[in-house]
């Protein structure tokens, strides 16, 4: 949190303080620190060194367009996971030959969509899904690009729910099985192999299995160079962890350094789809004490986000940090800090240690990755706004809803 600091007993993102934020777009609003993202891209790119690689971010983690064209003008590549995504590519002005495309799950439109649009690959996870594809390429006279995303059976050592990588998870074709489905399919007409990729889940916080995958892709790879299958790159997803509470993950450089020892000797193009290492850590969720509620078991801190604006805690069980926005000598009581939803589910921390007062603000960290991409409208709550802020300037990078938002379609 390098650029969330406290100046006089005030939290600051860069050179503004979180108090104008609130005062000037209300709350809940996601507020994102545009040094850190560019602190964290530029991490790994300093990372790859003169080795011939795309950082492909994942924009399932935060697709909001500002965050997308920033990250393209630093020379990012896309890894994305649906048509809409790619909508959101186009949209920003990004080159679609920058994006790969990956999913368990693409359906023809998508393919079709995908194919006009000329992006770099895509992830294919399965033969079902590879012979959709060459069929939906020949019907529009052209050959797909494809990389064979491959389930290497190991353990990510993360949240069952964010697991990618295990037999038992529905992604990626069983590396056993990918040998033989190589060179039955070599010769497809509408499909030009170009890479193998693998990614094999989320917010790791170790080494050993991301370089135990990077040695099963080269062993695959050098068996490919023996039948003639020459392909242009290996893609090793993403899934670095970052410190939510007190965790110690690798940093960029480290884990680049210890992939491209494994790698480089391939003289391929090496991609790496980064998303919660770019943006997790650079924005944060402000939100303001609705009230006070002190019962004889538990005690409760009523705030107005709720899991709809951030549902990480209820799905994953996950721990975020939460500051004050103004630093107070009160005495901090156990608390558990919760939102309005008419759900015992709707809580953003458990058993915290937190001074407040009604009426405080407080900054929920870490939030800047599957926070508001992962938000709803549930009871009808319209969806927060976002806050890009860059040195002394707060840029409003998508308005608050209405509620006339929430209707807008409906009949």
């Amino acid at each position: 949190m390098h650029y969330f600091n406290y100046h006089d007993s005030t939290l600051f993102c860069e050179e503004v303080a979180l108090p104008k934020i609130a005062h000037d777009f209300q709350t809940p609003t996601y507020v994102y620190s545009q040094k850190t993202i560019e602190r964290h891209f530029k991490a790994y790119q300093a990372g790859f060194g003169n080795q011939d690689h795309l950082i492909s971010y994942s924009v399932k983690a935060n697709s909001n367009l500002s965050i997308l064209k920033l990250l393209a003008q630093l020379g990012s590549g896309f890894d994305i996971v649906s048509q809409g995504e790619l909508f959101r590519i186009i949209k920003a002005g990004i080159p679609t030959d920058r994006v790969v495309f990956s999913g368990v799950g693409k359906t023809e439109d998508e393919m079709k969509y995908a194919l006009q649009h000329n992006i770099l690959s895509f992830n294919v996870e399965s033969e079902s899904e590879l012979l959709r594809l060459n069929k939906v390429a020949g019907e529009l006279y052209q050959k797909a690009r494809v990389s064979l995303r491959v389930n290497p059976d190991i353990h990510p050592q993360t949240h069952p729910y964010i697991s990618t990588g295990l037999k038992e998870n529905k992604f990626g074709i069983p590396i056993a099985e990918a040998y033989g489905l190589f060179e039955k399919h070599a010769a497809l007409p509408h499909i030009d192999w170009v890479g193998i990729d693998c990614h094999i889940g989320s917010q790791m916080l170790s080494l050993d299995p991301i370089l135990e995958t990077a040695q099963a892709l080269k062993k695959m790879i050098r068996f490919l160079e023996t039948k003639r299958i020459h392909i242009q790159h290996v893609n090793l997803g993403g899934g670095l962890g970052i410190a939510y509470h007190g965790e110690e993950p690798p940093s960029p450089e480290q884990y680049l350094k210890n992939i491209l020892e494994c790698l480089s000797p391939l003289r391929l193009k090496v991609i790496v789809e980064p998303g919660r290492t770019i943006v997790g850590n650079a924005g944060i969720l402000l939100t303001r004490v609705l009230y006070l509620k002190k019962m004889p078991e538990k005690n409760f801190v009523i705030v107005d986000a709720a899991m709809n604006d951030l549902i990480r805690p209820t799905l994953y069980q996950a721990h975020h940090e939460i500051w004050p926005v103004v630093q107070t000598t009160q005495k901090p009581l156990n608390v558990d800090v919760v939102g309005p939803i008419c759900e015992s589910g709707d809580f953003l921390a458990k058993s915290r240690k937190l001074a407040c007062a009604e009426g405080d603000l407080l900054a929920i960290l870490s939030a800047g990755a599957y926070g508001f991409s992962m938000a709803s409208n549930y009871n009808a709550r319209p969806r927060a706004a976002e806050v890009l802020v860059s040195g002394m300037i707060p840029h409003l990078i998508r308005p608050r809803e209405s509620l006339e938002d929430l209707i807008r379609g409906e009949l």
